[in-house]
């Protein structure tokens, strides 16, 4: 959570600034208000992972062709900061359908890819190779078979998946 508070100490002068959390990294909302309020609080909430798929082993990622057509694909995944990180590699469908259409839709799974819950909107982004370390970091202390580099030779790509605001 973001909480900015801004203090208009005289008439016709720039408010000041003061962050009491820098989580979002974005530049502080201007909100004005009428000349006699002192204080305008901006309140921004980081991404929530929503309570069915939070603790969950597997999650049913549904990336979409160009035709429209929902494939459904079940994934590990790492749950940091409000975010969903899944590892990949660059030569798999579902990674060319999100460098496509990042609009994908996640829900709770088993290992199978039976779905057991709501589907839920987000948006997926590919992630730069200098981001990887942060994705990989927490896979591997979720699963120990993925810390056997051998088995995962052609994983060369993660995902980052931010749900969208309910």
């Amino acid at each position: 959570m973001c909480l900015e508070v801004f203090h208009m100490p005289g008439h016709g002068s720039e408010p000041t600034f003061r962050t009491l959390s820098d989580r979002c990294g974005r530049e502080p909302l201007r909100l004005w208000r009428r000349r006699s309020a002192r204080a305008v609080y901006n309140v921004r909430m980081a991404p929530v992972i929503p309570a069915e798929i939070h603790g969950q082993r597997y999650i049913s990622l549904a990336t979409f062709r160009k035709s429209g057509i929902a494939v459904l694909t079940p994934v590990w995944f790492s749950e940091d900061d409000g975010k969903l990180y899944v590892m990949t590699s660059s030569k798999l469908g579902k990674y060319k359908r999100i460098r496509n259409n990042p609009q994908v839709k996640i829900a709770p799974c088993t290992m199978r890819g039976k779905i057991t819950g709501p589907e839920f909107p987000a948006t997926a982004r590919i992630m730069k190779p200098e981001e990887f370390e942060r994705a990989r970091k927490g896979i591997n202390a979720k699963y120990w078979l993925a810390r056997i580099p051998f088995l995962w030779p052609n994983t060369d790509a993660y995902l980052e998946i931010t749900p969208a605001a309910s």
